[in-house]
């Protein structure tokens, strides 16, 4: 009999052609514990190869450079060593029917000195974020950043546009660029953690202008049907991001400008707080900029079967990412699809080296 969920129905446009609606979120696990931060055939490989039937998997951040570094043990995108790592996972990932993008990061002054040899993280601006970094010894403050001159900027665009070319040579389907969760490039959108006076700064089109150049960039490399991207437009108080008057102009903005792309999919989260009560923040993400862009929309922020099912319903998003419940059901989409209780998450080995909590979450048996 045909499953008649939204979650459960194909999905084709702009030659994004997915076998359902549910993807699995990017998610850091810290799995990457060798030398090379490369990922490995017996971890990450077959990590997301169990999870394969979602639509789409989009794979925890990928460090574009050195520089971008800003967690423990997560894998990079930058050395040979590193896309022939990621080769055997989208080999696996293929060979079992599924699609997988990466997705492409710098975490920006969220980072430590720790990670770049005693170098101060870059950022648009010398503004401390106030946060911890979790260093490989121990969570740390974070320190005042360097702000970047337009040497380190043109430099940061070219480590974007050759991961996305790394990123292709090891079978990517695609790449999404993570212009989210209060790193590098939403440090440049925002007026508390970008105080530039030159053409990076300023009017909501300089505090976007990096954004655009890394992205064209990175389309000279990759097709733009290729390429997604990721905001966060209402998260406030996380890695010392605030919602101001110009935070959700500036997401407007950007949205009605992406209609000039041709992308796989623009990516929203949802709040991860509450900011019911926070001046000029959104609280409902996809219906406010659903009617602004004009291609595929993907929404994400603890949406459940039901949940998720309704927002594709009302026609506020056409694709719904899940996090959490795919680290303990890496056959989400079977369970959805035959309606059964989920297995709860242990938090405690979320980002613990090996296989525990990682590869050692069962199938349920049908």
């Amino acid at each position: 009999m045909e499953n008649k969920q939204a979650l459960l129905q194909p999905y084709s446009k702009n030659g994004l052609e997915l076998k359902n609606r549910i993807v699995m979120a990017p998610m850091t696990r810290s799995r990457a514990d060798n030398p090379e931060f490369k990922p490995t055939e017996d971890l990450q490989a077959a990590y997301y190869e169990q999870r394969a039937s979602a639509g789409l998997i989009i794979t925890e951040g990928a460090q574009v450079s050195e520089m971008a570094v800003g967690y423990v043990n997560t894998p990079g995108i930058f050395t040979k060593a590193q896309a022939d790592g990621w080769k055997k996972v989208t080999e696996r990932v293929h060979a079992k029917g599924g699609k997988i993008f990466i997705q492409l990061w710098h975490v920006g002054r969220v980072s430590h000195p720790d990670f770049h040899h005693g170098e101060l993280p870059l950022a648009p601006s010398a503004i401390n974020p106030n946060s911890k970094s979790f260093t490989p010894q121990g969570f740390k403050d974070t320190v005042t950043p360097k702000a970047m001159t337009i040497e380190d900027i043109k430099t940061t665009i070219n480590d974007f546009r050759q991961a996305a070319k790394n990123a292709a040579e090891a079978g990517f389907d695609g790449v999404e660029i993570h212009s989210s969760n209060g790193y590098l490039f939403h440090q440049f959108f925002n007026k508390c953690s970008n105080q530039r006076t030159d053409n990076y700064g300023g009017s909501i089109e300089n505090r976007t202008r990096f954004f655009f150049e890394v992205l064209d960039a990175v389309k000279n490399e990759i097709p733009e049907q290729k390429i997604g991207v990721r905001f966060n437009p209402s998260m406030h108080n996380l890695h010392g991001m605030t919602v101001d008057e110009e935070t959700i102009p500036t997401f407007e903005y950007l949205l009605k400008k992406l209609n000039n792309y041709q992308l796989a999919y623009v990516h929203l989260s949802e709040p991860f707080t509450d900011v019911s009560k926070i001046p000029f923040a959104v609280t409902e993400i996809a219906k406010h900029f659903r009617p602004l862009y004009h291609g595929t929309l993907m929404i994400n922020g603890g949406f459940t079967q039901e949940t998720g099912n309704a927002v594709i319903e009302r026609g506020e998003a056409d694709l719904v990412a899940f996090g959490k419940p795919f680290i303990s059901n890496p056959d989400l989409v079977e369970r959805f699809e035959n309606n059964l209780a989920l297995t709860e998450w242990n938090q405690n080995t979320f980002y613990t080296p090996g296989k525990k909590g990682y590869l050692d979450y069962e199938p349920v048996k049908l």
